[in-house]
């Protein structure tokens, strides 16, 4: 390093400052180009190409002390060298779960989309941050063309939207946006002096309403939850009930937040009913249609969100459903009045000046409670251009057929038992093992069911032949929870599903 050093102080003009020496670039762009070369053919043999391999594992399962020791962990004074590097991409690829796997059910996401795996490249080698159109010009242009086209698909005639890092912040962007509508003062007041603020949501909403509550300082207990029926819908008589109920209190309603495809049941509420309340009692209708918007692509299953376009605001997430790609989640609000802007702008003088040399509508970032944000749109986008809205259509009749399918393999073998016929792509059932068949209905028949499915779900991880979650839900003990998604899944991977929980529970 020290001869290094010297020849490059006799080179001309080399300038030295505190000990450093200027001139020249500091990395090795060759070697650093010849190691991206190495590491995306890794990820082409080890990722892409093994993406529809069913032999292939779903994981490599390791205890957490023993992937520790795996992937060596500790961070080093001096650097390693590419060779080593290499090999912990291979390590990372070997013992991560394959998501894009045809076996993966255990999420709201799966698979693989080649167009939106090419759009990340792309981003991701670019670096933009999506919040002037100076400095992102393409995907500014195309985050606005893709919120035109959800909105189109919703029913609104004109509206207004944003990207963000997940359908959980986008719900907090709702409840946010709708409190500002109700009390625009509170953005400069703040809470100070506002009656008590109250929000409803049905027993089976995402967590991430009371997430939101708790981080905007109106508070779980201002959570009402709504009774659900056995589908697991809101049920409107009981909403109005709540409605009323607040109000006696003295309180202030301001939200009521619908699901579109809840979380585990799949359950879609009665948009219609539920913004007749909100009409007649003036309340902000937002719908969370994190996980079911994406039927609103589909002309035979759009049916289930009947209703959406009266909405002030909808959560979509094209990352589950489409396959987008994680994250790609918008909010998208029936506003053209700049309300997005209104609540959370903070017009910094130093990215958004007025007097630019060009249209600074177009700087949309001061919408977002983000500064920096990434482009996930574009992802979106270009695997929309190449599939076109028939092609992302077939992908969610496809997967409701295919779920479909599995409910009546289910009906038809012996030891497994629908919870409800499902309406969506969330096939909820029990595997009762022979040991159970004959065993009379009653507590210690449900306690022992109770640990059926922890016990399989230890063995299909640790085999690596498939992943499925499981869990209890109000009242009822654990349960699978079967979700179809990704376009790679067919028909033999759903027989295969119902033959592995057999052959993993013969024994129990």
């Amino acid at each position: 390093v020290g001869i290094c050093k010297q020849e490059m102080l006799q080179k001309k003009n080399a300038v030295l400052v505190d000990g450093v020496i200027l001139n020249g670039p500091i990395m090795d762009s060759k070697a650093g180009e010849r190691f991206v070369e190495e590491a995306c053919k890794i990820i082409m043999e080890d990722v892409v190409q093994k993406a529809d391999d069913v032999t292939e594992k779903v994981c490599e399962w390791q205890a957490p002390e023993t992937l520790k020791q795996i992937l060596d962990l500790e961070i080093r004074d001096t650097g390693e060298c590419h060779q080593k590097i290499l090999q912990i991409c291979r390590d990372v690829i070997k013992y991560s779960v394959k998501t894009n796997h045809p076996r993966f059910f255990n999420q709201l996401y799966a698979g693989i989309d080649y167009y939106s795996l090419v759009a990340r490249f792309i981003t991701e080698a670019l670096n933009p941050s999506v919040y002037t159109y100076e400095v992102s010009p393409v995907f500014l242009l195309v985050e606005e063309a893709v919120i035109k086209k959800m909105i189109e698909f919703i029913g609104w005639e004109e509206g207004d939207g944003i990207f963000n890092p997940g359908g959980s912040v986008s719900n907090m962007y709702a409840m946010n946006l709708a409190r500002y509508k109700f009390c625009p003062e509170i953005k400069e007041k703040g809470l100070a002096g506002l009656p008590r603020l109250v929000l409803f949501a049905s027993e089976e909403c995402h967590y991430s309403m009371k997430k939101a509550a708790s981080f905007l300082g109106i508070g779980t207990e201002n959570v009402y939850f709504v009774k659900t029926d056995e589908r697991g819908k809101m049920i409107p008589e009981e909403l109005e009930k709540q409605v009323q109920r607040a109000r006696k209190e003295g309180s202030a309603p301001f939200l009521v937040c619908a699901t579109a495809g809840t979380t585990v049941l799949g359950a879609f509420d009665p948009l219609d009913k539920i913004a007749d309340i909100c009409e007649k009692h003036g309340l902000w209708l937002h719908v969370d249609a994190s996980w079911g918007g994406s039927a609103l692509i589909s002309r035979k299953h759009r049916r289930l969100l009947h209703g959406i376009h009266r909405a002030d605001s909808v959560a979509w997430n094209p990352h589950k459903m489409l396959l987008a790609g994680i994250q790609c989640c918008a909010l998208l609000v029936k506003d053209n009045s700049g309300l997005l802007k209104k609540c959370y702008s903070a017009e910094a003088a130093y990215l958004f000046q007025q007097d630019k040399f060009y249209d600074v509508s177009y700087d949309t970032g001061d919408k977002s409670i983000q500064c920096s944000r990434r482009p996930d749109a574009f992802k979106f986008w270009l695997m929309w251009k190449a599939l076109g809205t028939a092609g992302l259509e077939e992908r969610v009749n496809r997967a409701l057929a295919l779920a479909r399918y599995l409910v009546e393999e289910i009906k038809k073998r012996e030891g497994f038992q629908l919870l409800l016929e499902p309406e969506y792509a969330n096939i909820c059932f029990w595997y009762i093992p022979p040991s159970l068949r004959k065993m009379e209905d009653g507590p210690e028949f449900w306690q022992k069911l109770h640990q059926v499915a922890p016990i399989i779900k230890e063995r299909m991880m640790k085999k690596g032949s498939m992943m499925l979650g499981y869990q209890p839900h109000r009242g009822k003990v654990n349960f699978f929870r079967q979700v179809v998604i990704s376009p790679q899944v067919s028909r033999e991977d759903m027989d295969f599903l119902l033959d592995e929980i057999e052959l993993l529970a013969k024994d129990l």
